[in-house]
């Protein structure tokens, strides 16, 4: 599907495999560094779903990428009903082609071509560039946000040191990956428990499981508790199976991981509302985080029951 747009110079392709790259050129020139090897191949590789490839990409005349809108398609489960849904993602403009009405014109197509396809509902947690665009241009409906709990850790930063001296880090890798080791699961399935709660939520089941690996992260046992977490500046939890009374213990340990492992933060992203929210709050200190967002194409869920983990972005 190509469509010309003349007035402003630019033509619209909708996304295909073939063009992933030319996404991957457009980050390189939206954020000044290139994109992890083949992320946006794994990222967007949603057959297990029946749909793929849902977005447009944008091209000035000389075929250069100047903006990109797509979402990810996925399910929500609500009880025993699945519906098929997509997250809004890799929202980009190219730095020359910013304010031409770019942002509001892929993401309308997108959402006509996500009505055709019969996603049911899109979701997503922008940043504050597309914040307002999406509130009062595109008529997002806001729910709530979501709150992080940031816990320092009392470790000296080695983190932040090998971030100043490059030649460091394989080592540094090869040292988190061996204190990793004595914590790692076989298991790498953490079920999601804002659906036995009585919320909607991302559904993760085997397929999910298996097409989320676009990003490196690693379930680990300790205190009885599996936690599933991403090494980067920080250590960051994407979710947590764990029993009220083994909190304590769990988070304890936690923190003595991530001082091992030379990052002084442990984070955690979650609705407002839910269990693990009471328990991090009980003990620790929220700030408001991603706003989360709905375009609902007649999804019949009262968006209010919809929440999430950090696990269920697309970041993590």
């Amino acid at each position: 599907m190509t469509k010309s747009v003349s007035d402003i110079g630019y033509s619209v392709e909708r996304l295909t495999r073939d063009n992933l790259a030319d996404v991957a050129k457009l980050y390189g020139a939206v954020y000044g560094k290139p994109a992890a090897k083949d992320l946006f191949i794994k990222k967007y590789a949603t057959a297990y779903t029946g749909k793929q490839y849902i977005g447009f990409v944008a091209y000035n005349k000389d075929r250069v990428p100047v903006g990109y809108y797509g979402v990810i398609p996925c399910f929500l489960q609500c009880g025993d009903n699945k519906i098929l849904s997509a997250q809004s993602a890799d929202t980009m403009t190219h730095p020359q082609y910013r304010f031409k009405g770019l942002f509001v014109e892929l993401s309308n197509i997108t959402f006509d071509l996500c009505r055709a396809e019969g996603i049911k509902i899109v979701f997503g947690f922008p940043n504050q560039n597309s914040f307002h665009g999406a509130i009062n241009k595109l008529g997002w409906k806001m729910t709530e946000s979501m709150d992080c709990f940031i816990i320092p850790v009392k470790t000296i930063p080695v983190n932040k040191i090998v971030r100043r001296i490059s030649f460091l880090k394989p080592l540094y890798d090869q040292y988190q990956q061996w204190v990793l080791k004595k914590y790692a699961t076989s298991g790498t399935n953490i079920a999601n428990a804002l659906i036995s709660e009585g919320y909607c939520g991302v559904c993760r089941d085997a397929d999910y499981f298996e097409y989320k690996t676009y990003h490196k992260t690693i379930v680990v046992k300790t205190a009885e508790s599996l936690v599933w977490m991403k090494l980067g500046e920080a250590l960051v939890i994407g979710d947590i199976k764990t029993l009220d009374a083994g909190f304590d213990e769990t988070m304890h340990k936690i923190k003595k991981l991530a001082a091992k492992l030379g990052l002084n933060q442990v984070q955690f992203h979650i609705s407002p509302g839910v269990n693990l929210h009471g328990l991090f709050s009980r003990r620790f200190k929220a700030v408001p985080s991603f706003p989360v967002l709905f375009q609902d194409m007649d999804s019949g869920i009262p968006l209010d029951k919809i929440k999430f983990s950090f696990a269920d972005i697309d970041i993590f």
